[in-house]
């Protein structure tokens, strides 16, 4: 279902609603969902936590000092005004219009008594899903294009995600971030041939151990990893929670240690390295062929490896800001 709102076509990122203090131009543009995640405690409190995996990279890669625009479908409900009251706080651009008349996409999170999660995702008819073909582009300033989740499940965002990627010049870095979510793919084999053809344009695919299982179940991970690498990414961030990530090129890999933290949940960590990662490569000037410099690669997830741990020494998904960073 498409919402009502009446919509700009080929609308430039960095175009529309202005970040706070007005910033226009973006470098960066993370394209996937933004919900609020319904968490449903063993005593049966609930609390709502806006989140996603898009919404929380683009919000880490912002605060780390990347020029961020998200051009996710983000409702005009009570929910959605929040989601984009955070990200406008944070700098973030939002290119497109409210999705007027869609709620918010949710997820019911129900924990058991040690915590673990069960996910239920609504997806049907709600603001996630509503992004179309044509209502973004690729500006020229654009360097870098961050999609995943399920802006390569939910249609027609899933498209919409495709064609942009396919438009990209080859000056635009691409990150892939599966963030595989089954329970919601009704069409495994329609979603395997879509991230297919995503990956081959993928300079940067950030992949966890359970992606890794489950897109490729007779392999070991690394070995699936390094599948990536074959298939034509120019480099693989392998992380697996809290062990080490492995850094993989077509002519090089290495391995970089994950510091111990003071754990008080995992909740948006691998988003904030997502983030983190880019954040520190846009920033510092660097461009799509220096990925084929593995010492810049490891030096930039080593940073990024520092900003993940921040977000898991506090409750939520709450990304660190460069002044948070140690020198």
């Amino acid at each position: 279902m498409a919402p009502a709102a009446r919509r700009s076509p080929d609308r430039a990122a960095g175009q529309g609603r202005p970040a706070a203090g007005g910033r226009r131009t973006v470098s960066l543009l993370v394209v996937g969902e933004a919900l609020v995640d319904l968490i449903l405690a063993p005593d049966g409190s609930t609390r709502a936590v806006p989140g996603g995996g898009p919404f929380n990279l683009a919000r880490a890669a912002a605060r780390l000092g990347a020029a961020t625009a998200f051009g996710g479908g983000v409702s005009d409900d009570a929910f959605g005004r929040r989601i984009a009251a955070l990200l406008e706080a944070d700098g973030v651009a939002l290119p497109l219009p409210p999705r007027r008349g869609l709620p918010t996409t949710l997820a019911l999170a129900e924990l058991d008594a040690g915590g673990a999660a069960t996910y239920h995702f609504y997806v049907e008819g709600t603001s996630a899903a509503a992004v179309e073909v044509g209502e973004l582009a690729l500006g020229p300033e654009v360097t870098a294009l961050a999609v995943g989740t399920l802006g390569l499940v939910l249609e027609p965002v899933a498209t919409a995600v495709e064609a942009l990627v396919a438009a990209a010049s080859d000056d635009v870095i691409v990150m892939v971030d599966p963030n595989c979510r089954p329970q919601i793919i009704r069409d495994e084999d329609a979603y395997r041939a879509r991230l297919a053809r995503v990956l081959r344009r993928a300079d940067v695919v950030k992949v966890s151990g359970d992606d890794l299982a489950w897109l490729e179940p007779a392999s070991e991970p690394l070995d699936a990893a390094r599948d990536l690498v074959a298939a034509g990414a120019r480099v693989v961030l392998f992380t697996d929670g809290a062990d080490a990530v492995r850094v993989l090129l077509p002519d090089a890999e290495a391995v970089v240690a994950v510091p111990p933290v003071p754990v008080v949940d995992t909740v948006g960590a691998g988003d904030t390295f997502g983030g983190a990662f880019l954040a520190f490569w846009t920033t510092a000037g660097r461009t799509r062929d220096d990925l084929a410099d593995l010492d810049l690669v490891r030096a930039t997830v080593e940073r990024a490896v520092v900003a993940a741990g921040i977000t898991c020494t506090r409750p939520g998904a709450d990304p660190p800001h460069l002044a948070d960073l140690p020198v």
